[in-house]
């Protein structure tokens, strides 16, 4: 009688799921799609777009010109960016730092 061949759950095999052939059609990789990198220099990019739209509201208003309502919208919502900009970058940092610490 012939062995019968073994095939491995997904869960055993877990250097298929590092080959980038298998990825899924949608999933965004080095293939196509945004990188961590693109999508945090966007991210930034935006903040540090709010924060200019703030300021110039804020100028604005200082001026004796300009709308209180939006300026303060403005400021809140670069407030808000800035903010999760900083949350972000701890997360990352806490990660980098958990990966040094790991051993080989």
């Amino acid at each position: 009688m012939a062995p019968m061949p073994v095939t491995l759950p997904p869960v055993l095999r877990p250097t298929e799921a590092l080959d980038p052939s298998r990825a899924l059609p949608g999933a965004a990789g080095p293939q196509g799609g945004a990188s961590f990198a693109d999508a945090l220099s966007d991210a930034l990019g935006k903040a540090e777009q709010l924060q200019q739209e703030g300021d110039r509201n804020a100028q604005e208003v200082a001026l004796g010109g300009g709308n209180l309502h939006e300026a303060a919208l403005a400021m809140e919502k670069a407030d808000v960016a800035m903010r999760l900009a900083v949350k972000v970058r701890n997360k990352v940092v806490d990660a980098y730092q958990d990966i040094m610490r790991m051993s080989v």
